[in-house]
C-alpha cells in the first residue's frame, strides 16, 4: 500500500510538504506544476517550485518528491523532464488534470483530455528522453466535458510508456463536487498492466479502505483530505487522527516557519485557505475562522491563533 500526496496548485508548496512529511509516512509527494511552454526552463524555476532538489529530491524527513510538469508541446516537455531528473527529481510527472480556466485556455491541463493522441505524444517524448530507471508518470481526470474518453486516454498514456497513472475520479466539469466516480478507476485498473493510483474524495480511513476495495488499487493519492486532516496518511496506516488541539498547534508551527523563514506576504490568505479545509474535520475550526476571517494582517491572525491555543491548554488543565 502506497499513499501519495497530490499536487495541489496554490495549496501544497514546499513548506506544506515539509510540515506534512514530518508527521505522515507518505511514500511520495508531487509538486505544484512547472509550466512548460516553448523553452527549456532555467534551474531557478525548478528550485523555486521544488527546493527539495537541493537535498537529493527529498524532504528533511526523507520523503521523495517528484516534479510535475504541465504543457502540451512534446519536445519541450521532454527537454524539461530531463532537466528535472538531472537536478534530482524522483521521477517526473505530467499534469493532464488541472481544471483551472487560465491553464485550460492555454491548452494545458485537463483540456488535453479531449485529445488522446496528444497525451500519447507528450508522454512518449518524455519517456524516450528520460533514462529508463526514472519513472515517468501522469495524472488525469476522467475527461473534460464528459467521461467518454476516459479509457482511451488511460490507454494512450500506458501505450506511450508511462510507469504509472494517477486518476482523479471526476471530469473537468465535475470540478471538486462529490461524488468521486471510483468505478471508472476500477475499470482502468482492471485493463492497464501498470500501477493505477486512485484519487478523489478520500477524507479518512474509511474512505481510503472503500476506495481501495472498489478500485482494486493498492496505491491512493490524497489531496484536500490531507489538509483537512493533517495526519491523514498516518491515520490511514494506523495512527490516531489528530485532535483539534494537535491541528491548531501544527498551524502555529506552520505560521512560525512561514513568517520567520520566508516572511511571506501571502500568509493571511494561506492560513484562511487552510481553515476552509479544516472546517470539514473540526467544528472548532469553523468557530475560530469566523473570528479571524475579518483580520488582514499576520499579527492579528497570529494573536487569534495563540489565544485559542492558550485557551485549549487551560481547558485541559481544568
Amino acid at each position: 500500500m502506497r499513499i501519495i500526496l497530490a499536487p495541489m496548485e496554490g495549496v501544497v508548496d514546499d513548506l506544506m510538504r515539509e510540515i506534512l512529511s514530518a508527521i505522515n509516512p507518505y511514500d511520495l509527494m508531487v509538486t505544484e506544476f512547472v509550466r512548460v511552454v516553448d523553452q527549456l526552463l532555467p534551474e531557478k524555476v525548478f528550485y523555486r517550485i521544488c527546493p527539495e532538489l537541493k537535498t537529493n529530491g527529498e524532504t528533511a524527513s526523507g520523503t521523495p518528491v517528484r516534479v510535475q510538469l504541465l504543457g502540451q508541446e512534446p519536445g519541450w516537455m521532454a527537454e524539461n523532464a530531463i532537466r528535472a531528473i538531472e537536478m534530482g527529481s524522483k521521477g517526473v510527472d505530467v499534469n493532464f488534470g488541472c481544471p483551472a480556466k487560465m491553464v485550460n485556455r492555454s491548452n494545458g491541463g485537463a483540456v488535453m483530455l479531449q485529445y488522446p493522441e496528444q497525451l500519447y505524444n507528450v508522454v512518449k517524448a518524455m519517456r524516450e528522453a528520460v533514462p529508463e530507471q526514472h519513472p515517468v508518470t501522469a495524472k488525469i481526470r476522467l475527461g473534460f466535458n464528459d467521461k467518454s474518453l476516459y479509457m482511451e486516454n488511460a490507454q494512450a498514456i500506458y501505450e506511450a510508456g508511462a510507469s504509472e497513472l494517477a486518476v482523479h475520479a471526476r471530469s473537468k466539469v465535475d470540478g471538486y463536487k462529490p461524488p468521486a466516480y471510483w468505478e471508472y478507476i476500477t475499470d482502468i485498473n482492471a485493463k492497464l498492466p501498470i500501477p493505477v493510483i486512485a484519487n478523489g474524495e478520500i477524507w479518512n480511513v474509511d474512505d481510503a479502505r472503500r476506495c481501495m476495495e472498489l478500485t482494486g488499487c493498492d496505491s491512493i493519492m490524497v489531496g484536500r483530505g490531507a489538509i483537512s486532516l493533517p495526519n491523514l496518511a498516518a491515520s490511514i496506516k494506523g495512527a490516531a487522527p489528530y485532535t483539534w488541539q494537535q491541528s491548531l498547534a501544527l498551524m502555529l508551527e506552520y505560521t512560525n516557519r512561514e513568517l520567520v523563514a520566508r516572511k511571506s506576504t501571502y500568509y493571511p490568505a494561506r492560513i484562511k485557505q487552510w481553515f476552509n479545509y479544516l472546517n470539514r474535520q473540526y467544528p472548532e475550526a469553523d468557530t475560530l475562522f469566523r473570528e479571524l476571517r475579518i483580520f488582514k494582517t499576520a499579527e492579528e491572525i497570529i494573536h487569534v491563533l495563540q489565544t485559542a491555543n492558550t485557551n485549549l491548554y487551560h481547558q485541559q488543565l481544568d
